[in-house]
């Protein structure tokens, strides 16, 4: 679902993170944060290994450091609205998503991330523009088909809601042809 950042360097944490060795890779990084303190890279990477560890205070605190330095990096950002995300805090999941969304360039995620929070928040008006804004950066983009489907049940918008189906089962997301049976006979 996530990105690492734009720069190519390859480095022992990031080999041990592609290998799905999460310690080392944490190990890896501190030791490279240590010469290198303010590297934001890092501290993205570290904060994405703590996630990976389920130590959410430690992922967030590297994020939130990456963010001090590089205040409008949409990957940082993003990151931050998916941990309060995962926590059910919404709000604050708006909150990043809504903040890497108006940064010129960023990723359909951004508007994605910002659509799922309003969701929740029961802001569906709003949820379904952001999911709309998804589709219109990335067309290719099943997930926010699907959820916009999903929004518009809630709504009772079945005919939309199939036609979303039917696209994000093209795009073989998972979980779009079952909803399609079930709600479009």
């Amino acid at each position: 679902m996530f990105f690492s950042c734009s720069e190519q360097k390859v480095s022992e944490g990031d080999k041990f993170f592609n290998d799905k060795k999460f310690e080392e890779a944490a190990t890896e990084y501190s030791d490279e944060l240590k010469y290198m303190p303010n590297d934001v890279r890092i501290l993205y990477h570290r904060g994405r290994t703590y996630e990976e560890l389920k130590d959410f205070e430690g992922a967030k605190a590297d994020f939130e450091r990456a963010l001090e330095l590089d205040p409008n990096n949409f990957q940082v950002l993003l990151s931050l609205a998916n941990l309060h995300h995962k926590k059910k805090n919404f709000t604050n999941a708006l909150l990043f998503s809504n903040r890497a969304a108006e940064i010129p360039g960023a990723p359909a995620m951004a508007s994605f991330m910002k659509g799922r929070a309003l969701h929740q928040l029961g802001k569906t008006d709003e949820a379904l523009k952001a999911y709309g804004n998804a589709i219109y950066l990335d067309k290719d983009f099943g997930q926010a088909y699907y959820n916009r489907g999903l929004l518009k049940i809630g709504l009772k918008n079945v005919k939309g809601a199939c036609e979303d189906f039917q696209l994000s089962s093209a795009l073989e997301y998972p979980g779009s042809a079952e909803a399609y049976k079930k709600y479009c006979k």
